[in-house]
């Protein structure tokens, strides 16, 4: 029997919801920025009810914060929510390419190279926001492929701040993009060669120098908003 599943569309309410998590994620918004149902409900063009459904899902992902009776705000992390995210994505991530490696090493090698090729030619083109889209996916990687429901739902729990941390804390800062490449090139090296311990050292210098790097801009008060 050949596959006859219908694609059923997308919501009214999923479609507000990935808009307005692309927008904060991209940095349209500002960290902080105060989100008006109202006027979302206009740029939009619905109605005011799935916007405010929409705003409830991505509370859920820590892409907003509501507020009782002061508003709807898009995330302001602290110092300490950045520490705690990156540690937490380390120990998600560094799993999850270890069960790549034993489970699917070849498919997950295959996309990961295909992750690099999309950053290099977002870095040629000069592109910050298309370099940090394919980062976030070149990540996405490692739980698309661990064989691992639990780590992957883990991950997507977070995946939005990650994301949105990423463009709003580390385009300003003058060199990132190179350093980020230049560690994702010995990730990519290190993976195809199975060496799991320099593998393991390199994401953990990778994500905690992007904590650090995220803590210099929340403490300059360069980020936006």
């Amino acid at each position: 029997m050949p596959d006859l599943k219908v694609e059923q569309p997308k919501s009214l309410v999923a479609i507000v919801e990935e808009r307005l998590r692309d927008a904060i994620v991209d940095a349209e918004m500002r960290l902080g920025e105060t989100l008006s149902e109202e006027a979302l409900s206009e740029a939009l063009g619905v109605s005011r009810t799935p916007v405010r459904e929409a705003l409830a899902r991505l509370q859920l992902q820590g892409l907003v914060t509501i507020v009782p009776k002061k508003g709807t705000f898009v995330f302001a992390p602290t110092e300490e929510d950045v520490s705690e995210l990156c540690v937490f994505r380390y120990m998600l991530e560094t799993q999850a390419l270890r069960e790549c490696m034993s489970k699917a090493r070849a498919a997950a090698l295959a996309a990961m190279k295909d992750g690099l090729a999309a950053m290099e030619a977002a870095q040629a083109n000069g592109s910050r926001r298309d370099y940090a889209r394919a980062d976030t996916v070149f990540h996405e990687v490692f739980f698309q492929h661990c064989g691992n429901r639990y780590l992957g739902n883990a991950y997507r729990g977070v995946s939005g701040r990650v994301a949105a941390l990423r463009t709003h804390l580390s385009v300003p800062l003058e060199g990132e993009q190179e350093r980020s490449m230049a560690e994702h090139h010995l990730m990519v090296e290190a993976f195809a060669a199975g060496r799991l311990a320099d593998l393991d050292s390199i994401l953990h210098r990778h994500i905690m120098r992007a904590w650090d790097a995220y803590a210099d801009v929340l403490r300059s008060g360069e980020a936006p908003g």
